[in-house]
C-alpha cells in the first residue's frame, strides 16, 4: 500500500489523489460497507470537461490503461493503479465510491458513472479486489 500523503502536499496540483483526509472527509465516510480495503484504479482530471472526454473514450471501447495514460493527471498514469487502499486512507467521496463498487477486471471494468468529485478533481474509479 502506498504511504499516506499529507493534506496539501500535492506536487504541481497532481498526484496522491485518493489519499489524505481531513475532518470534513471523515464525516463524509458514512457507514462501513463493502469491506475495509480495496485494490483500486482511477483516472483523475482536474477539469470536468476532460474527465467526461475520458469517460466517453471508455464507453467507446478504448482500454482503461490507454485512457488513464492519455487523460489522467495523477502519478498513477500507467493504468491508473493505486494498489491497495484501506478504509480511512481515502478522501470521503472517493472512499464511498470505491468501497461501494462491485469488483471487476480490466477486461470488463465497472466504473463510477458519473465520475466522483473530490478536492483533487474528478475520478473514474474501478475496484479490482476487496477484502
Amino acid at each position: 500500500m502506498p504511504p499516506k500523503e499529507k493534506s496539501g502536499s500535492r506536487k504541481g496540483g497532481k498526484g496522491g489523489a485518493a489519499s489524505g483526509s481531513d475532518s470534513a472527509d471523515k464525516e463524509a465516510q458514512g457507514p462501513k460497507c463493502g469491506g475495509n480495503a480495496v485494490k483500486v484504479r482511477h483516472i483523475l482530471c482536474e477539469k470536468h470537461g476532460k474527465i467526461m472526454e475520458a469517460m466517453e473514450k471508455l464507453k467507446c471501447g478504448m482500454s482503461r490503461a490507454e485512457v488513464a495514460t492519455q487523460y489522467s493527471e495523477d502519478k498513477a498514469r500507467q493504468g491508473g493503479d493505486l494498489s491497495w487502499m484501506t478504509r480511512g486512507s481515502m478522501v470521503g467521496p472517493f472512499q464511498e465510491a470505491a468501497l461501494a463498487l462491485p469488483v471487476s477486471g480490466m477486461d470488463k471494468p465497472v466504473n463510477t458513472d458519473p465520475p466522483v468529485k473530490t478536492k483533487f478533481g474528478y475520478h473514474i474509479i474501478m475496484a479490482e479486489v476487496k477484502k
